[in-house]
């Protein structure tokens, strides 16, 4: 990877899906360019993805600035490890979770002076078959919720989208049986949802565990072992703070590798999107990529 005070060139996709994506950027590219970085916009067209966009346009750049939603960056993700060039995040989608992690300004113009000034840190991706994700990768009730809302959806009601399909969602879910395989050990669980997180945030503000960060080399599991629903709206506050590991219903520990097994293949969301079944083998990928983030802030610390 070459010297980050030598970078001048920038490859810049914007996902056009993206809630934000469709709207001007042109002062946070102004941004950019006043600070001499000269950019080069290549637009997805219907077919294309962000992974072979970069693999195709990548060669000659010093760095990519993506700009969309925690779906971007997720499709994104296999170019940037193949290609080893650093990422600049514009946040233009729903939730913005990663960015929320490391630090970065969910306004566009803050974030480019954040790619513009800073320096590039590493950071962890998590990995299941095969997928790369920046947040989490989850197995029962937010697989189904991410089949269920649509982009139009996201676009039209923003985090409350989360909220109305959640609660419908909800009503019909029940708990499935599982095994564990992690760190010598099989386990048997009855479970409503199990999360695997390499970050510290996820669907739109929740937390993974209080004390994560995307570069602390780990992954950290957690299994919702409620009987109704209805247990799942008292350990809402604790799922939004990290605290949930607490609780005697929920199974957490960390680790750097585990195997998920079900009866019937059942769908894995990463990062919002459905993009494999079980059995699912998840690992760390330390250090994988490097990001802009804040010079002052612990990667994960925000």
């Amino acid at each position: 990877m070459r010297n980050p005070k030598t970078l001048k060139r920038a490859l810049l996709l914007v996902n056009p899906k993206a809630r934000r994506g469709t709207g001007s950027i042109a002062s946070a590219v102004s941004v950019l360019r006043t600070n001499g970085i000269d950019i080069t916009e290549i637009k997805p067209g219907p077919e294309d993805t962000m992974a072979e966009l970069i693999r195709q346009h990548g060669s000659g750049f010093d760095l990519v600035v993506v700009g969309g939603g925690d779906g971007t960056l997720n499709a994104a993700a296999p170019g940037l490890v193949d290609r080893q060039l650093p990422l600049g995040v514009l946040p233009l989608g729903t939730a913005n979770d990663f960015a929320r992690t490391v630090g970065i300004p969910f306004n566009p113009v803050k974030a480019a002076e954040l790619i513009a000034a800073g320096t590039p840190r590493p950071i962890d991706l998590g990995e299941v078959n095969g997928h790369l994700f920046f947040n989490v990768a989850s197995i029962g009730f937010s697989a189904e919720l991410a089949a269920d809302l649509t982009e139009q959806a996201k676009k039209r009601w923003g985090k409350l989208g989360y909220a109305i399909a959640a609660a419908r969602i909800l009503a019909r879910s029940r708990v499935f049986t599982a095994h564990l395989d992690h760190d010598g050990t099989t386990e048997k669980i009855r479970t409503m949802q199990v999360s695997v997180g390499n970050g510290r945030h996820y669907g739109g503000g929740m937390t993974v565990e209080e004390s994560a960060t995307a570069s602390d080399g780990t992954l950290d599991f957690y299994s919702l072992e409620v009987d109704h629903w209805w247990r799942l709206l008292a350990l809402l506050p604790a799922l939004r703070k990290g605290t949930h590991g607490r609780w005697d219903d929920v199974r957490a520990f960390r680790t750097t590798e585990v195997t998920i097994r079900t009866s019937q293949p059942r769908p894995v969301n990463t990062d919002g999107e459905l993009s494999t079944w079980t059995p699912a083998h998840f690992r760390i990928r330390p250090g994988a990529i490097q990001v802009f983030t804040p010079r002052e802030t612990r990667v994960g610390s925000a």
